[in-house]
């Protein structure tokens, strides 16, 4: 979800867009909690009546199913970690991006060569947004739906349109 940012002023410049982009999850750590003691419980009774039938083998299947649940989420979790900020003021188009993994990638260009390139979908909407400069793309917010995408390259365009005049 985009969300404004105020990044170290290192000019004098006024900002003309700034925002962190962040992966959204709408599943909070109570509710991954809660979730896990359902599947936990689920599981365990199910594995009980499979062990009271005699077939013991399946009781320990029930708790590898969990074990692959609660890694499923805690992958998800980590992937939630990346970001990106972008900031764009007259002279600098500044976008940041860091993996999951905390790895920083930095891209700065002049924002008056940069143009912001969409592609869509007709039944899905805006599935892919990137900036070019020189002929290179550098795509960003692939990890937000397409109405995120919209409200970011609105604010880049008119960000970019004001830096170049």
């Amino acid at each position: 979800m985009a969300e404004t940012t105020h990044f170290p002023a290192q000019s004098t410049e006024p900002t003309l867009y700034a925002a962190t982009l962040r992966p959204h999850r709408s599943l909070s750590p109570a509710g991954f909690v809660a979730v896990m003691a359902v599947v936990a419980g689920v599981s365990f009774a199910a594995g009980i009546a499979f062990l009271l039938m005699g077939a013991w083998p399946i009781f320990g299947f029930f708790g590898l199913d969990v074990a692959l649940v609660y890694f499923a989420f805690r992958a998800s979790f980590r992937a939630a970690r990346a970001y990106e900020d972008i900031h764009v003021t007259p002279s600098r188009l500044l976008v940041r991006q860091v993996s999951a993994h905390g790895e920083a990638r930095e891209n700065v260009s002049n924002p008056r060569w940069v143009r912001v390139e969409t592609e869509r979908d007709e039944d899905y909407g805006m599935t892919r947004l990137a900036l070019i400069s020189r002929g290179v793309p550098l795509v960003i917010g692939a990890f937000l739906g397409p109405r995120q995408r919209e409200e970011v390259a609105d604010g880049l365009t008119a960000a970019l349109a004001t830096a170049k005049r």
